[in-house]
């Protein structure tokens, strides 16, 4: 009878959904919810006053009469919450918490705590308004994104390659330092891209919001099973695709096909490659690719085909950037630790 019930048991365990399968569906179900509500109260700030709109390095979203309450609820909830972040995943690392399907006590902290600074940035939006972008330039905010997005590309080298699945070798610190601090860096860029903005109505915040929600999941996610899905995590990584394609479209931007064709130039070039896809399939993505690009390109204009390499070319090129920078850091820090051995052995005389 005992073995019946043992056999059942585990019968059932292994048809049951995985709990950290269950809360990434679940988290997904709370964006979307969650964007719709910044429709729905996006009607109650149509009445605040803007300043025209300047070109492509103004940001439009922002008080005309910024005041104190207005910056320091801004700046003040972006820390907060900033700081929680950075704290849960040192408590992660220190605790040298192992991958689970199910969930860590740190993982519900984590959820509970990016729902409520969620909330916060909604209640603070409609009293107070301003993001952080009344005070630091929109660039500011696109580079977190796209440094996010490097690093990705860098830390995943190491099992999918760079290049049409082909590895560059960088060196062992190199990796192993993107990938253990690699949380920290992502922290801040999608939570100070996240409190940047306003939660306004308009549809290029509603699709930013929706990807940020993800992101902040993502993170919540750490240390699960979920958190390493291929699938999942190359959706995180097109979404920008999408995101960008869309705001451009959606704004009236003629370089939309600049961000459509750049960011699936690199699906092609090295995202598709770690999914484990045949080499038909494979094959089969690149000719769709490329017969779309022809068919775009047939009416905009041969000239304008330099678009599709741009961004490619600025995010490869910031992969070799990255390394180097992470390699200088990690020779100065051995230097500096090297010399400070070197005067802590030195010895010492005492006067006769």
């Amino acid at each position: 009878m005992t073995a019946q019930t043992n056999i059942s048991n585990s019968s059932n365990s292994a048809t049951m959904p995985r709990r950290d399968t269950l809360v990434l569906w679940g988290g997904i179900i709370f964006s979307l919810i969650f964007t719709a509500i910044i429709w729905w109260t996006g009607q109650w700030l149509t009445s605040i006053p803007h300043y025209d709109d300047f070109g492509p390095s103004w940001y439009y979203w922002r008080l005309m009469e910024p005041t104190f309450w207005t910056r320091a609820t801004a700046w003040g909830f972006y820390a907060l919450h900033q700081v929680a972040f950075w704290g849960l995943i040192y408590y992660a690392q220190k605790k040298s918490l192992k991958y689970t399907t199910g969930l860590h006590k740190l993982n519900v902290i984590a959820l509970g705590m990016n729902a409520f600074f969620i909330l916060l940035h909604l209640v603070q939006s409609q009293i107070w308004y301003d993001g952080l972008a009344q005070d630091v330039s929109i660039w500011s905010s696109q580079a977190s994104v796209v440094i996010l997005l490097v690093w990705v590309l860098l830390m995943e080298n190491s099992r999918r390659g760079l290049f049409f699945g082909k590895k560059v070798r960088f060196s062992n610190r190199i990796n192993r330092f993107a990938r253990t601090y690699h949380g920290y860096l992502f922290a801040w860029a999608i939570i100070y891209t996240f409190w940047y903005h306003p939660m306004e109505g308009t549809s290029g915040h509603l699709i930013g919001f929706f990807y940020m929600f993800l992101l902040l999941l993502q993170g919540s996610l750490m240390f699960t099973r979920v958190h390493l899905n291929k699938w999942w995590n190359v959706t995180l990584e097109v979404l920008v695709l999408v995101h960008g394609t869309l705001v451009a479209i959606m704004t009236g931007n003629e370089l939309w096909p600049m961000f459509a064709f750049g960011f699936a130039g690199i699906f092609v070039i090295t995202q598709m490659h770690g999914l484990g896809l045949s080499f038909r399939s494979r094959l089969l993505i690149l000719i769709v690719f490329i017969a779309s690009a022809l068919f775009v390109y047939s009416d905009r204009g041969w000239v304008q085909l330099n678009e599709i390499i741009r961004i490619p070319l600025i995010e490869y090129l910031a992969v070799f950037l990255l390394a180097g920078i992470i390699a200088g850091g990690l020779w100065i820090a051995r230097r500096f630790r090297r010399d400070k051995e070197n005067i802590d052995q030195k010895p010492t005389f005492s006067p006769m």
